[in-house]
Protein backbone atom coordinates (compact mmCIF):
# COMPACT_ATOMS: atom_id res chain seq x y z
CA UNK A 1 0.00 0.00 0.00
CA UNK A 2 1.47 3.11 -0.86
CA UNK A 3 1.87 6.24 1.63
CA UNK A 4 1.12 8.51 -0.49
CA UNK A 5 -2.69 10.59 0.63
CA UNK A 6 -5.07 12.61 -1.18
CA UNK A 7 -5.59 15.46 0.82
CA UNK A 8 -8.58 17.79 0.47
CA UNK A 9 -8.14 21.00 1.89
CA UNK A 10 -11.00 23.19 2.19
CA UNK A 11 -10.25 26.66 1.71
CA UNK A 12 -7.59 28.08 -0.47
CA UNK A 13 -6.19 31.08 0.90
CA UNK A 14 -2.54 31.64 2.24
CA UNK A 15 -3.35 28.72 5.05
CA UNK A 16 -4.29 26.53 2.54
CA UNK A 17 -1.27 27.48 0.21
CA UNK A 18 1.10 26.82 2.78
CA UNK A 19 -0.64 23.78 4.02
CA UNK A 20 -0.43 22.39 0.56
CA UNK A 21 2.93 22.98 -0.36
CA UNK A 22 4.14 21.12 3.40
CA UNK A 23 2.07 18.13 2.05
CA UNK A 24 3.63 18.41 -1.26
CA UNK A 25 7.32 18.32 0.11
CA UNK A 26 6.51 15.21 1.89
CA UNK A 27 5.06 13.48 -1.44
CA UNK A 28 0.86 13.60 -0.93
CA UNK A 29 -0.94 15.37 -3.25
CA UNK A 30 -3.33 18.25 -2.75
CA UNK A 31 -7.18 19.15 -3.77
CA UNK A 32 -8.23 22.19 -2.49
CA UNK A 33 -11.81 23.43 -2.64
CA UNK A 34 -12.54 27.24 -3.29
CA UNK A 35 -14.92 29.76 -4.27
CA UNK A 36 -12.08 31.36 -6.15
CA UNK A 37 -10.37 30.08 -9.22
CA UNK A 38 -7.39 32.10 -8.60
CA UNK A 39 -6.72 31.70 -4.84
CA UNK A 40 -3.17 31.30 -3.55
CA UNK A 41 -4.03 27.56 -3.52
CA UNK A 42 -4.71 27.53 -6.88
CA UNK A 43 -0.67 27.68 -7.71
CA UNK A 44 0.26 24.50 -5.84
CA UNK A 45 -2.64 22.64 -6.01
CA UNK A 46 -5.86 21.50 -7.94
CA UNK A 47 -9.36 23.52 -7.25
CA UNK A 48 -12.41 22.45 -7.34
CA UNK A 49 -14.37 25.81 -7.62
CA UNK A 50 -17.65 25.92 -4.95
CA UNK A 51 -18.76 27.70 -2.28
CA UNK A 52 -17.97 25.90 1.69
CA UNK A 53 -21.64 24.95 1.82
CA UNK A 54 -21.43 23.16 -1.39
CA UNK A 55 -22.39 19.76 -0.32
CA UNK A 56 -22.26 18.05 -4.16
CA UNK A 57 -18.83 20.36 -4.16
CA UNK A 58 -18.18 18.51 -0.53
CA UNK A 59 -18.88 15.46 -1.56
CA UNK A 60 -16.76 15.68 -4.09
CA UNK A 61 -14.20 16.25 -2.55
CA UNK A 62 -14.60 13.94 -0.09
CA UNK A 63 -14.64 11.14 -2.51
CA UNK A 64 -11.50 12.12 -4.43
CA UNK A 65 -9.46 12.81 -0.77
CA UNK A 66 -8.00 9.70 1.79
CA UNK A 67 -7.98 12.74 4.32
CA UNK A 68 -9.95 16.30 4.87
CA UNK A 69 -8.60 19.51 6.72
CA UNK A 70 -9.89 22.71 6.69
CA UNK A 71 -7.80 26.08 6.69
CA UNK A 72 -10.47 28.57 8.70
CA UNK A 73 -13.13 28.00 10.74
CA UNK A 74 -15.84 29.31 8.49
CA UNK A 75 -16.48 25.59 6.97
CA UNK A 76 -20.13 24.46 6.91
CA UNK A 77 -19.49 21.64 9.74
CA UNK A 78 -23.55 20.05 8.78
CA UNK A 79 -22.61 20.14 5.32
CA UNK A 80 -19.00 18.14 6.34
CA UNK A 81 -21.03 16.13 8.25
CA UNK A 82 -23.00 14.41 5.82
CA UNK A 83 -20.33 14.00 3.25
CA UNK A 84 -17.35 12.63 5.42
CA UNK A 85 -16.77 8.90 5.73
CA UNK A 86 -15.52 7.09 8.57
CA UNK A 87 -12.68 8.64 10.20
CA UNK A 88 -11.77 11.00 6.71
CA UNK A 89 -12.29 14.13 8.91
CA UNK A 90 -9.54 13.45 12.27
CA UNK A 91 -9.95 17.42 13.29
CA UNK A 92 -13.51 15.90 13.65
CA UNK A 93 -16.87 18.89 13.24
CA UNK A 94 -17.11 19.26 17.03
CA UNK A 95 -13.93 21.43 16.92
CA UNK A 96 -15.42 23.22 14.26
CA UNK A 97 -18.45 24.11 15.93
CA UNK A 98 -16.91 24.91 19.72
CA UNK A 99 -14.11 27.85 17.28
CA UNK A 100 -17.24 28.94 15.33
CA UNK A 101 -19.68 30.30 17.89
CA UNK A 102 -17.91 31.95 21.31
CA UNK A 103 -20.77 30.73 23.62
CA UNK A 104 -19.64 26.96 23.06
CA UNK A 105 -16.05 28.13 23.03
CA UNK A 106 -16.65 30.04 26.43
CA UNK A 107 -18.09 27.23 27.98
CA UNK A 108 -15.34 24.54 26.45
CA UNK A 109 -12.22 26.14 28.06
CA UNK A 110 -13.94 27.43 31.18
CA UNK A 111 -15.67 24.26 32.41
CA UNK A 112 -13.63 21.38 29.69
CA UNK A 113 -10.58 22.41 29.67
CA UNK A 114 -10.97 24.18 32.80
CA UNK A 115 -8.29 27.03 31.93
CA UNK A 116 -8.74 30.49 32.98
CA UNK A 117 -10.33 32.75 30.65
CA UNK A 118 -11.85 36.45 31.35
CA UNK A 119 -14.99 37.09 33.14
CA UNK A 120 -18.06 36.72 30.45
CA UNK A 121 -21.58 36.58 30.12
CA UNK A 122 -23.69 35.52 27.25
CA UNK A 123 -26.11 38.27 25.74
CA UNK A 124 -29.24 37.24 24.26
CA UNK A 125 -30.53 40.82 24.25
CA UNK A 126 -30.04 44.78 25.13
CA UNK A 127 -31.76 44.09 28.16
CA UNK A 128 -28.82 41.87 29.48
CA UNK A 129 -26.72 44.85 29.10
CA UNK A 130 -28.94 46.88 31.74
CA UNK A 131 -27.49 46.09 34.75
CA UNK A 132 -23.61 46.26 33.67
CA UNK A 133 -20.96 48.16 35.92
CA UNK A 134 -19.47 50.70 34.08
CA UNK A 135 -16.81 51.25 35.97
CA UNK A 136 -15.04 48.38 34.17
CA UNK A 137 -14.28 48.18 30.20
CA UNK A 138 -15.92 45.51 28.70
CA UNK A 139 -15.81 44.19 24.65
CA UNK A 140 -19.07 42.66 23.38
CA UNK A 141 -18.35 40.40 20.99
CA UNK A 142 -21.39 38.83 18.41
CA UNK A 143 -21.27 34.90 19.19
CA UNK A 144 -20.25 33.54 15.39
CA UNK A 145 -18.63 35.47 12.46
CA UNK A 146 -15.78 37.80 13.49
CA UNK A 147 -12.82 37.85 13.05
CA UNK A 148 -9.99 40.59 12.65
CA UNK A 149 -12.34 43.12 15.01
CA UNK A 150 -15.27 42.24 13.22
CA UNK A 151 -18.66 42.12 15.20
CA UNK A 152 -17.25 43.38 18.17
CA UNK A 153 -18.28 46.43 20.34
CA UNK A 154 -16.39 48.21 22.85
CA UNK A 155 -17.60 49.48 25.59
CA UNK A 156 -15.83 52.21 28.03
CA UNK A 157 -19.39 54.30 28.76
CA UNK A 158 -22.56 54.92 28.66
CA UNK A 159 -22.14 56.91 25.83
CA UNK A 160 -21.31 53.45 24.33
CA UNK A 161 -24.47 51.38 25.13
CA UNK A 162 -26.13 52.27 22.00
CA UNK A 163 -24.33 50.80 19.51
CA UNK A 164 -23.69 47.50 21.79
CA UNK A 165 -27.30 47.32 22.19
CA UNK A 166 -28.29 47.56 18.93
CA UNK A 167 -25.74 44.87 18.36
CA UNK A 168 -26.66 42.66 21.03
CA UNK A 169 -30.41 42.71 19.49
CA UNK A 170 -29.04 41.91 16.36
CA UNK A 171 -27.18 38.04 17.59
CA UNK A 172 -26.16 36.10 20.16
CA UNK A 173 -22.93 37.93 21.56
CA UNK A 174 -20.28 37.19 24.51
CA UNK A 175 -19.59 39.95 27.16
CA UNK A 176 -16.32 39.89 28.13
CA UNK A 177 -14.27 42.06 30.70
CA UNK A 178 -11.20 43.92 29.91
CA UNK A 179 -8.38 41.99 31.22
CA UNK A 180 -5.16 44.32 32.26
CA UNK A 181 -2.58 42.74 30.19
CA UNK A 182 1.29 43.11 30.15
CA UNK A 183 1.25 41.14 26.34
CA UNK A 184 -0.66 39.38 23.74
CA UNK A 185 0.55 35.68 23.06
CA UNK A 186 -0.17 32.15 21.40
CA UNK A 187 0.68 29.16 21.74
CA UNK A 188 0.91 26.91 18.29
CA UNK A 189 0.38 23.12 19.48
CA UNK A 190 -0.15 19.99 17.29
CA UNK A 191 -1.63 16.50 18.06
CA UNK A 192 -2.03 13.41 16.20
CA UNK A 193 -4.96 12.14 17.80
CA UNK A 194 -3.07 10.17 20.47
CA UNK A 195 0.43 12.70 21.22
CA UNK A 196 1.19 16.27 21.25
CA UNK A 197 3.94 18.55 20.19
CA UNK A 198 4.20 22.50 21.21
CA UNK A 199 5.65 25.41 19.55
CA UNK A 200 7.39 28.45 21.85
CA UNK A 201 5.38 31.05 23.25
CA UNK A 202 4.77 33.53 20.72
CA UNK A 203 4.04 37.11 21.46
CA UNK A 204 1.79 39.55 19.22
CA UNK A 205 1.30 43.27 18.71
CA UNK A 206 -1.84 43.83 16.55
CA UNK A 207 -2.60 47.21 14.98
CA UNK A 208 -6.15 47.90 14.47
CA UNK A 209 -6.52 44.53 15.29
CA UNK A 210 -4.88 42.79 12.62
CA UNK A 211 -2.06 40.95 13.85
CA UNK A 212 1.29 43.27 12.47
CA UNK A 213 4.30 41.48 14.41
CA UNK A 214 5.29 38.37 15.89
CA UNK A 215 8.24 37.69 18.73
CA UNK A 216 9.78 34.52 19.49
CA UNK A 217 10.06 33.66 21.94
CA UNK A 218 7.65 35.95 23.77
CA UNK A 219 9.16 38.36 26.37
CA UNK A 220 7.28 36.49 29.55
CA UNK A 221 9.43 34.51 32.38
CA UNK A 222 10.05 30.73 31.70
CA UNK A 223 7.76 30.14 34.33
CA UNK A 224 4.62 31.86 32.66
CA UNK A 225 6.05 30.50 29.23
CA UNK A 226 5.82 26.73 30.86
CA UNK A 227 2.16 27.54 32.01
CA UNK A 228 1.11 28.93 28.49
CA UNK A 229 2.74 26.03 26.99
CA UNK A 230 1.20 23.70 29.86
CA UNK A 231 -2.49 25.35 29.03
CA UNK A 232 -2.42 24.42 24.96
CA UNK A 233 -1.32 21.47 25.77
CA UNK A 234 -4.47 20.48 27.87
CA UNK A 235 -6.74 22.34 25.41
CA UNK A 236 -5.39 20.18 23.02
CA UNK A 237 -5.41 17.04 24.69
CA UNK A 238 -9.29 17.57 25.92
CA UNK A 239 -10.14 17.56 22.18
CA UNK A 240 -7.72 14.88 21.37
CA UNK A 241 -6.44 17.18 18.55
CA UNK A 242 -5.35 16.17 15.36
CA UNK A 243 -3.52 18.62 13.11
CA UNK A 244 -2.77 21.99 14.17
CA UNK A 245 -4.19 24.83 16.69
CA UNK A 246 -3.70 27.82 18.16
CA UNK A 247 -4.36 28.92 21.61
CA UNK A 248 -4.45 33.02 21.78
CA UNK A 249 -3.66 34.53 25.62
CA UNK A 250 -3.67 37.32 27.26
CA UNK A 251 -0.65 37.31 30.04
CA UNK A 252 -0.24 39.35 33.31
CA UNK A 253 2.57 40.17 35.63
CA UNK A 254 1.63 36.30 36.66
CA UNK A 255 -1.07 34.54 35.16
CA UNK A 256 -2.29 33.38 31.67
CA UNK A 257 -6.04 33.76 30.87
CA UNK A 258 -7.06 32.10 27.66
CA UNK A 259 -8.63 34.58 24.73
CA UNK A 260 -10.12 31.57 22.30
CA UNK A 261 -8.75 29.27 20.02
CA UNK A 262 -8.43 28.44 16.33
CA UNK A 263 -8.34 24.87 14.96
CA UNK A 264 -5.88 25.88 12.28
CA UNK A 265 -2.26 27.09 11.54
CA UNK A 266 -2.28 30.46 12.75
CA UNK A 267 -0.53 33.88 11.08
CA UNK A 268 1.41 34.17 14.25
CA UNK A 269 2.96 30.68 13.48
CA UNK A 270 4.09 31.78 9.94
CA UNK A 271 7.76 32.47 11.27
CA UNK A 272 7.72 28.43 12.30
CA UNK A 273 8.81 27.77 8.83
CA UNK A 274 12.20 28.94 9.11
CA UNK A 275 13.09 29.94 12.64
CA UNK A 276 11.90 26.21 13.49
CA UNK A 277 12.96 22.54 12.16
CA UNK A 278 9.56 22.06 11.71
CA UNK A 279 6.80 24.25 10.68
CA UNK A 280 3.29 24.62 12.09
CA UNK A 281 2.08 23.46 8.14
CA UNK A 282 4.10 20.35 8.71
CA UNK A 283 2.94 19.23 11.88
CA UNK A 284 -0.68 19.99 10.76
CA UNK A 285 -0.60 17.85 7.67
CA UNK A 286 1.39 14.90 9.75
CA UNK A 287 -1.16 15.23 12.95
CA UNK A 288 -4.32 14.77 10.17
CA UNK A 289 -2.66 12.17 8.76
CA UNK A 290 -2.17 10.44 12.20
CA UNK A 291 2.31 10.16 11.86
CA UNK A 292 4.44 10.59 14.77
CA UNK A 293 4.99 14.09 15.72
CA UNK A 294 8.82 15.70 16.41
CA UNK A 295 9.73 17.65 19.24
CA UNK A 296 10.00 21.20 18.07
CA UNK A 297 13.13 23.30 17.83
CA UNK A 298 13.80 26.92 17.47
CA UNK A 299 16.98 27.44 15.84
CA UNK A 300 17.14 31.19 17.17
CA UNK A 301 14.79 34.21 18.34
CA UNK A 302 12.75 35.18 15.22
CA UNK A 303 10.21 37.86 14.04
CA UNK A 304 7.54 37.53 11.62
CA UNK A 305 6.16 40.87 10.55
CA UNK A 306 2.74 40.63 8.16
CA UNK A 307 2.63 42.54 4.77
CA UNK A 308 -0.72 44.09 3.97
CA UNK A 309 -1.93 45.45 0.65
CA UNK A 310 -1.00 48.85 1.83
CA UNK A 311 2.81 47.78 2.69
CA UNK A 312 3.87 45.32 -0.40
CA UNK A 313 6.45 47.81 -1.87
CA UNK A 314 7.57 48.52 1.09
CA UNK A 315 8.43 44.61 2.10
CA UNK A 316 10.09 44.30 -1.46
CA UNK A 317 12.02 46.96 -0.35
CA UNK A 318 13.37 45.95 2.76
CA UNK A 319 14.05 42.66 1.79
CA UNK A 320 16.27 44.34 -0.98
CA UNK A 321 17.90 45.96 2.01
CA UNK A 322 17.93 43.44 3.95
CA UNK A 323 19.09 40.04 2.22
CA UNK A 324 19.20 37.45 5.08
CA UNK A 325 15.26 38.39 5.50
CA UNK A 326 12.65 35.47 4.06
CA UNK A 327 10.10 37.14 2.30
CA UNK A 328 6.66 35.12 1.71
CA UNK A 329 4.18 36.60 -0.82
CA UNK A 330 0.29 34.28 -1.33
CA UNK A 331 -0.24 35.10 -4.43
CA UNK A 332 -3.03 37.13 -3.87
CA UNK A 333 -3.97 39.26 -7.29
CA UNK A 334 -5.00 42.31 -5.33
CA UNK A 335 -3.45 44.73 -2.59
CA UNK A 336 -6.05 45.79 -1.54
CA UNK A 337 -6.08 47.93 2.50
CA UNK A 338 -5.63 45.68 5.27
CA UNK A 339 -5.29 42.77 3.20
CA UNK A 340 -2.94 40.17 4.30
CA UNK A 341 -0.88 40.11 1.15
CA UNK A 342 2.16 37.93 2.69
CA UNK A 343 4.91 37.70 5.82
CA UNK A 344 8.53 38.20 6.18
CA UNK A 345 10.51 36.12 8.78
CA UNK A 346 13.93 37.08 9.88
CA UNK A 347 16.16 35.72 12.50
CA UNK A 348 16.96 39.13 15.47
CA UNK A 349 17.41 38.79 18.99
CA UNK A 350 16.73 42.55 19.33
CA UNK A 351 13.26 42.91 17.95
CA UNK A 352 12.53 45.89 18.83
CA UNK A 353 14.55 47.40 16.19
CA UNK A 354 12.72 45.43 13.69
CA UNK A 355 10.06 48.03 12.64
CA UNK A 356 6.70 47.01 11.38
CA UNK A 357 5.84 47.94 7.80
CA UNK A 358 3.78 50.96 7.92
CA UNK A 359 4.16 52.13 11.53
CA UNK A 360 3.07 55.75 11.96
CA UNK A 361 2.39 56.08 8.62
CA UNK A 362 -0.05 53.71 7.32
CA UNK A 363 -2.13 52.59 10.19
Amino acid sequence: MSSTKTIGIIGGGQLGQMMAISAIYMGHKVITLDPTADCPSSRVSEVIVAPYDDVDALRQLSDRCDVLTYEFENVDADGLDAVIKDGQLPQGTDLLRISQNRIFEKDFLSNKAQVRVAPYKVVTSSLNLEDIDLSKKYVLKTATGGYDGHGQKVITSADDLEEANALANSAECVLEEFVNFDLEISVIVSGNGKDVTVFPVQENIHRNNILSKTIVPARISDSLAEKAKAMAVKIAEQLTLSGTLCVEMFATADDIIVNEIAPRPHNSGHYSIEACDFSQFDTHILGVLGAPLPAIHLHAPAVMLNVLGQHVEAAERYVTENPSAHLHMYGKLEAKHNRKMGHVTLFSDVPDSVVEFGKGIDW
